[in-house]
């Protein structure tokens, strides 16, 4: 089995990181054994994370993810599916077009 996961950095970022044994890795993340971007944003949390039958897959799952804005990886850690489509950059951009986004904060 393989694993798509997403951490949660003490900067409040994500990592997005695929492996096949998903308990060693968030370990190593968490001891500064991992990726390069984790080592200085340690402790880590396990935010989120998906099983695949392989690690290709994983992979390609985790190479998609890095792509996602923050609101749409947030939108996956919290299980809601629906909202995935609507966050697509592309839906985004033609919403904001459109005028159907105002800016946040006020105004």
């Amino acid at each position: 089995m393989a694993w798509t996961y997403i951490l949660r950095c003490r900067d409040g970022s994500f990592y997005v990181g695929s492996t096949v044994d998903l308990e060693r890795r968030v370990s190593q993340h968490q001891l500064g054994e991992g990726a390069a971007y984790t080592r200085t944003r340690r402790p880590v949390e396990l935010v989120w994370a998906a099983e695949f039958d392989r690690i290709d897959d994983a992979f390609a799952y985790e190479k998609r993810v890095q792509g996602w804005g923050r609101r749409k990886r947030e939108a996956l850690i919290a299980g809601d599916f629906e909202a995935l489509p609507e966050l697509a950059s592309r839906s985004w951009s033609a919403r904001r077009a459109r005028g159907e986004l105002r800016r946040e904060g006020g105004s």
